[in-house]
Parts: structure tokens; C-alpha cells; sequence
């Protein structure tokens, strides 16, 4: 009876032990099942929040690239978000790693929003500056142009007023000259009675012009190709002027007539055709020619 009664007991002992082992395997495979559920879900966080920070950065590379006056300060904030992308990689699958560095994401989040609200007000200032330089630039052109155009006509003005204040000989003409003991002179077309050649000319009415003093050089030429009178030489630029000789007219605008006389200087002059010249310094404005036989 006492032995029944033994075997009961151990029996009992068996199978209580047996269940408390069957809820221990029971319990630990349900907290490695959490444990596994719950790493699962802590990679998942972690990899969402690289997510974030790859975005945040990206925000910034491309705010960066358009050049803004605040681009240091993007740099800056740019760096934080890397160095928290740094801490996030080494650091541990945990609750609280993961929380902390998850509010960190937040405020660096905030912080772009705010910095990317006052780019956006920049651009749109930028904007406002390039259509006013724009505009400015425009206005600019325009105005180099009238100037450039009033340059032209201030020069062709100039030009035009240059050219019409010069003088103009006119009407000029050669006589040679037979002088009698009475002093009156006989126009003459021999060589071997001329005594003097006279030069007549005109310098036209001109109310643009500068008057004063103006001094023309006559140069004759005979018909062997030789400068009579005083064959004087002047240089004008590069030009040289041999001549015969000058005379200097009182210039007030209005027309005035001048004659001027050349002496034979007691030799005839020779048969054949002359060539009368008037220079205004080294230009040439009038001519004509006239025979003696």
C-alpha cells in the first residue's frame, strides 16, 4: 500500500515538472519571437530615418548648387545632417538610440523647413533684382544708342560745319601785263611785251567761317615747267609747296575781290602755255591757264 502510494506521488512530481518545462519552452519561444518581431521593426526604423536624412541632405545639395548668398550657411546646416547620418550607421539597434537620434532628424527637419522659407524669399528677391537689371540694362542699351547715334551726327554736324566754313576762290584769272612810262597798264597776249602777270581773284560770302586774316599762296608756272617769283618752299605735313608768292586778305564774311602782280624782274617771259595755282595752306583750291605767244 505504501509503495502505491509512492509511486503516486512521484508520478504527480513528474508531471508537474513536466508542464512547468513545457510553459518555460513555451514562454522563452514566445520572448525570442518578440525579440526577433521587435529587431525587425527597429531595422525598419533605422532605415526609414537614413531615408529621412538622405532626403534632408538632398534638400540641401540642391538648394547648394543654386548659388544663393545663404550657401554657407546651407553647407553648415548640410553637415549636421551628415554627421547625424555618421551616428546613425554606427549606432546600435535600440529603442533609444534610434529615438534620440529620430529627434534629432526632427529638429534638423525644422531647421530646414525655416532656412529653405528664407531662400525661397531670397530667390524671389533675386528675381525682382534680375528683372530691375534687366530693365536697367535695357534702358542702358537704349540710351548708349541715341548716344552713340547722337556722336555720329555731332561728328557729321562737325564735318559738315567744317566743310562749309571753308572759303571759296572764285573767278580766277590772269592777265599779262604791258606797263607804259604813264603808269597805265595794257592787257597784252605777247611774251615779248609783257612786263607783269596779274592774279585776280574772288573768296566767296561765307557768314559760318572765321573771319580774320587769310593767307593764300599763289605758285605760276611757265610754260617750261618753272616756278616764277619768289619760289619760296613750305611744308605742309608731308606735302611740300614751292610758290611763287603769297597774299594775305582781311577776311570779314562777305565777298572781297584781290588782285596781286608778279614782275617779270626785267626778262621776258616765255612763249607758251602758264599754270596758275591757288593753296589754301597745302590744298589746292582753285586753278586755271592762260597762253602767251
Amino acid at each position: 500500500m505504501e509503495n502505491q502510494n509512492s509511486n503516486s506521488k512521484l508520478k504527480a512530481i513528474v508531471v508537474i515538472l513536466a508542464l512547468l518545462l513545457a510553459g518555460s519552452l513555451a514562454y522563452m519561444y514566445k520572448m525570442s519571437s518578440d525579440a526577433k518581431s521587435t529587431q525587425t521593426v527597429l531595422v525598419k526604423e533605422k532605415d526609414d530615418v537614413m531615408k529621412d536624412l538622405q532626403a534632408l541632405k538632398a534638400t540641401y545639395d540642391t538648394a547648394i548648387a543654386e548659388n544663393t548668398s545663404m550657401s554657407d550657411e546651407l553647407i553648415a546646416e548640410r553637415e549636421k545632417v551628415v554627421k547625424l547620418m555618421a551616428d546613425l550607421e554606427k549606432a546600435k539597434n535600440d529603442v533609444s538610440a534610434l529615438s534620440k537620434i529620430r529627434d534629432q532628424y526632427r529638429n534638423l527637419e525644422g531647421r530646414m523647413k525655416s532656412v529653405m522659407a528664407q531662400v525661397e524669399v531670397l530667390k524671389k528677391e533675386n528675381a525682382g533684382l534680375v528683372v530691375q537689371r534687366d530693365s536697367v540694362q535695357k534702358a542702358y542699351g537704349e540710351q548708349k544708342r541715341f548716344n552713340d547715334t547722337l556722336v555720329v551726327q555731332n561728328e557729321n554736324l562737325a564735318k559738315t560745319v567744317e566743310k562749309g566754313s571753308k572759303l571759296s576762290v572764285m573767278n580766277l584769272r590772269t592777265q599779262a601785263i604791258k606797263q607804259r612810262r604813264s603808269g597805265k597798264q595794257i592787257e597784252t597776249d605777247k611774251a615779248s611785251r609783257a612786263d607783269k602777270l596779274k592774279v585776280c581773284f574772288s573768296i566767296a560770302e561765307n557768314k559760318i567761317a572765321k573771319s580774320g586774316e587769310k593767307t593764300y599762296y599763289v605758285q605760276i608756272i611757265d610754260s617750261k615747267n618753272n616756278v616764277l617769283g619768289d619760289k619760296l618752299t613750305e611744308t605742309f605735313g608731308s606735302d611740300t609747296l614751292t610758290y611763287s608768292f603769297t597774299t594775305t586778305v582781311a577776311y570779314a564774311n562777305a565777298s572781297v575781290d584781290v588782285c596781286e602782280f608778279l614782275d617779270g624782274k626785267g626778262k621776258d617771259f616765255e612763249k607758251g602755255t602758264y599754270f596758275v595755282n591757288i593753296f589754301d595752306k597745302g590744298e589746292l583750291v582753285s586753278k586755271t591757264s592762260f597762253n602767251l605767244r
